[in-house]
């Protein structure tokens, strides 16, 4: 097999399957509608699938709890010697089966109707017999699977991995579920920390903090610069007002247009009214200000009450994180 037929071959799978993905749209009708209702207004999701189906449903049970709505694998095999345990009045079911006849999945079926749980099922057949067992049926059916034999699921799950995002993203929406309330169920890495963690609570303030004199020499300026190790300096008056900055583009940019620097004063070389934070923004909203801008910076003055209170810089965001 040459790399070009490798090339080809990788080309085909993706296009069957996006082609399959972009079918899915005209199958949102009242069924997956309702189901977006049911799963949100659940005590908990019970979600089975067996083989490549169970590893589907494995993912979709992680999305839901990811966006705090209980959710739990039940293995079919296992639900019928003690797992149906953790099934409850209340609850919903999420049922996978590409043929919709899979005999574990319809062998549990019975028993979750007979406690009062709604039946959703991902089938890839709609008059199949776990069809007619649902109370709401999504079609998850494809022309063919991207395997060169049509045998291997592969098509197949990537539609019914597709469905199983869109309800959960449709269930936040239905729920209006906010960031702040995502980032309670994810407050490790730094999608957490940026939505969760303040400014205050990780900048460098009192003495690590680089200060000095709007009066004082360019020179003064390098010397505080590495004597803190910030990358910065933040320039006041004599009433401790902030009034600028002096970064180490600040510094190169000097260096580059001036031969002999012994003349130069702070106020030739810092950034006057340079971009700030507050201490109570969120990390999230201080990274946003540092890289949504044409000139990425990768250093903030933190002010209150036009006062240098602090300094945070991108390192101290993505290591907040670790």
């Amino acid at each position: 097999m040459t790399k070009d037929t490798i090339k080809e071959e990788a080309l085909r799978v993706f296009t069957e399957s996006a082609d399959a993905v972009k079918n899915l749209t005209n199958r949102i009708n009242a069924d997956f509608v309702d189901a977006v209702k049911v799963i949100t207004d659940s005590k908990k999701v019970v979600v089975s699938g067996v083989g490549k189906s169970g590893i589907i449903a494995k993912k979709i049970v992680a999305t839901f709890n990811s966006i705090g709505i209980k959710s739990v694998f039940l293995h079919p095999v296992e639900a019928l010697h003690g797992d149906l345990g953790i099934v409850e009045e209340g609850d919903c079911a999420i049922l996978l089966s590409k043929s919709g006849t899979t005999d574990e999945i319809v062998n549990i079926a019975p028993y979750l109707k007979q406690r009062s749980l709604t039946i959703i099922s991902i089938v890839g057949n709609t008059k199949s017999y776990l069809a007619a067992l649902s109370d709401y049926v999504l079609d998850g059916s494809v022309s063919k699977e991207a395997c060169p034999h049509n045998l291997a699921p592969t098509t197949s799950t990537t539609v019914t991995l597709v469905i199983g995002d869109a309800l959960a993203v449709c269930s936040m929406k239905y729920s209006n579920m906010t960031q702040k309330e995502f980032a309670r169920n994810h407050p490790k890495g730094q999608l957490g920390k940026n939505l969760t963690v303040k400014v205050r609570d990780v900048m460098h303030k009192n003495s690590q903090l680089p200060l000095i004199n709007l009066n004082e020499s360019f020179k003064a300026s390098l010397i505080k610069i590495s004597e803190k190790g910030l990358g910065c300096v933040c320039v006041i008056d004599e009433n401790s007002k902030f009034k600028g900055i002096i970064t180490d583009g600040d510094v190169r940019r000097a260096l580059q247009n001036c031969d002999d620097i012994r003349e130069l004063s702070v106020k030739d070389v810092m950034t006057t009214d340079p971009i700030s934070v507050s201490p109570e923004k969120f990390l999230g909203e201080a990274l946003s200000i540092m890289e949504n801008r044409r000139s990425q910076i990768s250093v903030l003055p933190v002010l209150e009450l036009e006062k240098c209170i602090g300094i945070i810089r991108i390192h101290d965001i993505i290591k907040s994180s670790v």
